[in-house]
């Protein structure tokens, strides 16, 4: 009896446990990994398949998992850092355990892995984009004019322009993106806003702190970009502008110049048709300059 009860007692505790695993989502990820004797894997639809089948398992077993994005390059560093054999399937768990707690990660749900896999690479981009940002304006430093810290300049100031937009918007659901040029690739920041009756604004705290910290770095350093809203409401056309980054502000765009930009292909640069009950028009005019600095220079 006392036997039985443990094993219930033991088969409770499986259940206040929570599991993380570390996916390789594509071919080339998977094949990376094959170099590793331990990795008994040699098939990655196979691969994928398995790892579908064991998070069913236990989430019909009542376990929580979170599934993390698994990457050769940052387990072998990872390993030489630590001092750990990376062909061990011990060492590949330990990894997995640090990305629960630093890497991105999302809960599994029971979607099919190829619905959660997007979401999952697209939780990775903004965390990597959040990091690149904040660790741009961390390096910047102290202005050697003023000594006012610009990082921080910057960032106080994107925030007073993202609540002056909002403040300007017309009525409706708003999709804004921010996009600044850096090396080795564009920083990207989308925030949702949705207009409560009171004319309060209902945005995701993490989105808009990401969404700030994209732009400030594009404000701190003076890197091309471009912020772009579009906004939806029943019963008119949804209504499309933005603004270009320059100097530490942004300069509007006509409603030519937003037209152009959602009717040409990013890629090939060829002209795509326009979208039928659009307005494409130039952005209000958002107001007094903002906080006062004496980083303007």
């Amino acid at each position: 009896m006392a036997h039985t009860d443990h094993r219930t007692m033991r088969r409770v505790l499986r259940q206040e446990i929570a599991g993380t695993i570390g996916l390789l989502t594509d071919e080339h990820d998977f094949r990376a990994m094959r170099r590793y004797r331990s990795f008994t894997f040699d098939d990655h639809a196979t691969y994928l398949e398995q790892v579908e089948a064991l998070l069913k398992t236990r989430a019909a077993q009542g376990s929580h998992t979170s599934v993390a994005l698994f990457d050769p390059e940052e387990y072998a560093a990872y390993c030489a850092d630590n001092g750990i054999d990376p062909d061990t399937p011990a060492g590949r768990a330990r990894f997995t355990a640090e990305l629960a707690t630093t890497g991105a990660t999302v809960p599994y749900d029971g979607r099919p892995l190829a619905e959660l896999v997007p979401t999952l690479v697209d939780e990775a981009v903004r965390q990597a984009t959040w990091e690149y940002a904040s660790h741009l304006l961390a390096r910047l430093g102290p202005c050697a004019t003023c000594g006012e810290d610009i990082g921080h300049a910057a960032f106080t100031r994107a925030a007073h322009l993202l609540a002056r937009i909002l403040d300007t918007a017309p009525p409706g659901r708003h999709h804004l993106v921010c996009s600044v040029s850096t090396t080795p690739e564009t920083l990207l920041a989308v925030l949702h806003a949705d207009e409560e009756a009171d004319g309060s604004h209902r945005i995701d705290e993490t989105e808009a702190l990401e969404f700030t910290a994209v732009l400030a770095a594009g404000l701190a350093t003076h890197r091309p970009g471009g912020l772009v809203m579009r906004t939806t409401a029943p019963g008119v056309p949804d209504r499309v502008y933005g603004w270009r980054l320059r100097g530490d502000g942004l300069e509007p765009l006509t409603a030519g110049e937003v037209f152009d930009a959602y009717c040409t292909d990013v890629e090939s640069g060829d002209l795509v048709a326009p979208e039928s009950g659009v307005d494409y028009r130039t952005p209000p005019d958002l107001g007094e300059a903002g906080p006062t600095s004496r980083h303007r220079h």
